[in-house]
């Protein structure tokens, strides 16, 4: 575990401050991206409630007395590096401050109903005019346009109605999701990028825009290759299980003690894989020889690879096909990833102190690695309204001195 809770280092968005009216996971991931860049985040929640996920256990921090606090995991994964304000948008008092709030910030996040924040006048219409230079990020389930537009989007109905489900599963079995909620971590992704190039395009002489992304959308941009060859093909893609449509060995195997995965992605790394396990003849077999003819004849080639790798353990498989520079790699849990020696010489477990928590909270680190402008870790996930008085305090502040 790092303990690498900063507060000097400055991010390649110093400088750069965003007001976050998002909740769940999408837009809080593309704000907490940002706060890790270096931008000031300040997060507004409804007073006495907060960001919906803020409840959504089964897991939270421990007071001092070991008792369940209002922080959990899911909050936790998704809003470090925020200041916390609440105020209540509905009010015309909130209103008022986020549009004074606003006046001082260069990007927004909102992931409310299409024309939500509309009747509250906070569209980016309303906005733009008292901050021309303001990137406005609308986070949907649908987008700003089409049949579906105000609908309500969740992850798991992203996965299904923009295929990704369909593409996930066994053959036979049914469609399955993503272990984790991928269509809100891509679209927050998306989202970054998006506002990213705004910001460039506003800082090289053009102004700030809105910027609409959609759960759906980035779904089916996720599609990528299976959604390309249907639209070559026109033949529909169907579940493949852990193989690859395209790349032959590329799957899961069983082994003596368990399961490996087996990524063999040229012929000459399937040369190798056939020599540690005393199969050369499968790389002389034209049938096998290629990846062609090995993907025309996979159903003749895998039974085979199977009965050789289920006569071995995964120890002596990993270590032998290690020496012959073959991809092979295990299947780790959860425990296993972040006891690796590789989580940690990567930093990807830090450890941050926390309002709430009698022993700090344990994080999943930022995945970049910037040489001269790294990421910095300076705030811990909030409690609702921690920083209400002291920005609010300075926003007035500000006010008296324009």
């Amino acid at each position: 575990m790092t303990t690498n809770q900063t507060t000097s280092a400055k991010g390649p968005l110093d400088g750069i401050r965003v007001l976050d009216l998002s909740r769940i996971l999408a837009g809080p991931t593309c704000t907490q991206l940002m706060g890790d860049y270096g931008a000031e985040v300040i997060k507004i929640e409804k007073p006495g409630m907060g960001d919906d996920t803020r409840t959504w256990g089964p897991h939270f921090v421990k007071d001092a007395d070991g008792n369940n606090t209002n922080e959990s995991s899911y909050y936790l994964c998704a809003n470090r590096n925020k200041q916390s304000v609440a105020v209540d948008v509905a009010t015309a008092q909130g209103q008022d401050i986020i549009r004074e709030l606003v006046r001082t910030c260069d990007i927004f996040v909102e992931n409310f109903k299409v024309g939500g924040l509309a009747k509250y006048g906070l569209s980016y219409d309303d906005l733009k005019a008292d901050n021309p230079g303001l990137i406005y990020c609308s986070i949907t389930g649908f987008g700003q346009t089409g049949p579906n537009t105000h609908r309500p989007g969740y992850d798991l109905m992203a996965q299904g109605e923009a295929g990704t489900m369909s593409l996930t599963g066994e053959p036979d079995g049914a469609p399955m999701k993503l272990g984790v909620a991928v269509a809100d971590v891509v679209c927050g992704m998306y989202a970054v990028s998006a506002i990213l190039a705004a910001l460039h395009h506003r800082n090289m002489g053009g102004a700030g825009q809105h910027i609409d992304v959609a759960l759906t959308d980035t779904q089916t941009a996720m599609l990528i290759n299976r959604g390309t060859g249907y639209l070559l093909s026109k033949r529909p893609p169907t579940r493949l299980g852990n193989q690859h449509p395209s790349i032959v060995p590329y799957e899961v195997f069983e082994v003596a003690d368990g399961h490996i995965i087996v990524a063999v992605g040229n012929d000459g790394q399937f040369a190798r894989f056939c020599g540690a396990l005393g199969l050369e003849h499968l790389a002389d077999d034209p049938k096998f020889a290629t990846n062609g003819a090995r993907t025309a004849n996979k159903n003749e080639l895998i039974p085979i690879i199977s009965k050789a790798l289920l006569g071995h353990e995964k120890a002596w498989l990993l270590a032998a096909m290690g020496t012959a520079s073959v991809p092979v790699g295990p299947i780790n849990t959860v425990p296993e990833v972040f006891a690796s020696e590789q989580t940690k010489a990567r930093e990807m477990q830090i450890h941050m102190d926390h309002a709430t928590g009698a022993n700090g909270v344990d994080l999943i680190g930022n995945p970049v690695n910037f040489s001269k402008t790294p990421v910095s870790y300076r705030r811990a996930p909030p409690v609702c309204g921690q920083d209400t008085d002291a920005v609010l305090a300075r926003l007035s502040k500000s006010q008296s001195n324009t």
